[in-house]
């Protein structure tokens, strides 16, 4: 069963981190949502939400991916955390694909892992991806990079990460009961 790591900080985008979570769980994947701190989180639009664990309580190396979801404080929140960098870390050493969406794109540029890739995110923070090349489709993936551009966006995020996880036919299978719109896979 593959794992995925969504660390939920203060302040981060609900859409963004629910969608993913729920979409990935109903493909079967093994989701930990980590706060970043202890206790109720309370998300960008004051909605309060319970994680898993910690980000204390986890370990990099039990992850076969990381997903960031956007949002503000919640991007400035994880993107000052020291433990979001040496996961990212973690995982880029051992070539597992790291995922971000919205304004979450500019934590993967912090950590180094967006130079020369094809990404995409906000617009609000474009300008702050000068190391990637920038594309304004709504999902980019460029090796083990994945990126998405907001909220509006994040089902389709969502069901591109059960794909590059577990299959096409996996998505098939999810969206039948979802009915989301989405484009063939290319």
């Amino acid at each position: 069963m593959k794992k995925v790591l969504v660390p939920l900080a203060p302040g981060f985008e609900e859409i963004e981190a629910i969608t993913v979570i729920d979409i990935l769980r109903r493909a079967g994947v093994q989701v930990t949502a980590a706060g970043t701190v202890a206790g109720p989180i309370i998300a960008s639009r004051q909605t309060r939400h319970l994680a898993d664990c910690t980000l204390d309580e986890v370990r990099a190396d039990d992850f076969d991916m990381l997903v960031l979801p956007g949002g503000q404080p919640g991007t400035n929140n994880l993107r000052a955390d020291p433990r979001i960098r040496q996961i990212i870390e973690v995982l880029r050493a051992k070539q597992r694909p790291v995922a971000a969406i919205c304004a979450a794109p500019t934590v993967l540029s912090a950590s180094g892992v967006l130079a020369g890739r094809t990404v995409t995110s906000h617009p609000s923070v474009r300008d702050a991806l000068t190391a990637a090349r920038y594309s304004d489709d709504r999902v980019v993936v460029d090796g083990p990079v994945i990126t998405s551009r907001a909220a509006g966006t994040a089902m389709e995020f969502a069901f591109k990460l059960v794909e590059i996880l577990c299959s096409p036919a996996k998505v098939a299978e999810v969206n039948q009961g979802v009915l989301a719109r989405l484009e063939t896979s290319s």
